[in-house]
């Protein structure tokens, strides 16, 4: 009986590996069917995300460290 998890394990991992396969074999085909003008432009949409998300994170860092020096608390040892 202790062969049963080994065994659903590695068959759990082979199905999912095999769905993934197939999974990024489709995208790619969906892709290669709707030509270089969909994916510059999601390129660049995603790139704006990108640049919005590291924005949205240096704004948050900032903002805690000015509530944090606010409070008094020592922010400045690690």
């Amino acid at each position: 009986m202790e062969w049963v998890p080994t065994v659903f394990i590695a068959f759990k991992a082979s199905v999912l590996c095999i769905g993934m396969y197939f999974a990024i074999k489709w995208h790619y085909d969906q892709g290669r069917k709707k030509g270089t003008e969909t994916q510059r432009a999601m390129l660049r949409m995603g790139a704006k995300l990108v640049a919005l998300f590291l924005v949205l994170v240096a704004v948050l860092l900032v903002l805690t460290f000015k509530i944090g020096t606010w409070l008094g608390l020592d922010l400045t040892s690690w």
